[in-house]
């Protein structure tokens, strides 16, 4: 029975388990991201955060015992000389998980994982300098606003009316009145 054994063994053996999950947080260090399934994601930010937490303090012992783990001197010193620097204001969640669909062959879920502060797209406000207009009215401020609105929409559409049937009116040319008998005097002569 497996009561109250929390994490994932992801159908393989302890070392098997440890070795891969090194290696994903090594290229999760030196890539920034990595693509993979999300339960293999959920693993590795649960091995990789406290590693990045113990970065903060660059010390000969947090450098080995990070290293213990990883297993790559250059994911070591990317991780003390380069993310330590950005994540130090920060006090956990160094790690987004974003769920990207499922993989064809075996419809496996599949997401990117990444580092937070690297991610420019979401770093970087969303709008282009406007503020959201928000639309939030007391209930009592409803009528009384529409109201108001209902009158500018019914003045609005008199007026359009009133221009369409100037538009309509037929335009009456003037024709001088020329009586018949004069029409016929003109004719003889």
């Amino acid at each position: 029975m497996r009561h109250q054994k929390k994490f994932n063994h992801l159908g393989r053996k302890s070392a098997h388990r440890k070795a891969m999950l090194s290696n994903m947080a090594a290229s999760l260090i030196i890539h920034k991201r990595i693509h993979t399934t999300v339960a293999k994601a959920k693993a590795l930010r649960v091995y990789v955060e406290p590693l990045i937490t113990k970065s903060k303090e660059d010390t000969t012992h947090s450098r080995r015992t990070v290293f213990s783990y990883l297993q790559s001197k250059e994911a070591v010193t990317e991780l003390f000389r380069e993310i330590s620097k950005k994540i130090m204001d920060r006090p956990g969640g160094y790690t987004r998980i974003l769920k990207t669909g499922n993989r064809f062959g075996d419809n496996a879920e599949m997401c990117l994982i990444e580092l937070v502060d690297y991610n420019e797209a979401m770093l970087s406000p969303a709008s282009d300098g406007k503020a959201k207009a928000t639309r939030r009215r007391r209930s009592g401020a409803k009528k009384s606003t529409g109201d108001a609105e209902e009158t500018k929409t019914s003045d609005k559409k008199s007026e359009v009316k009133k221009t369409a049937k100037k538009v309509e009116e037929p335009v009456k040319e003037t024709v001088p009145d020329v009586k018949p008998e004069a029409a016929d005097e003109t004719a003889e002569a």
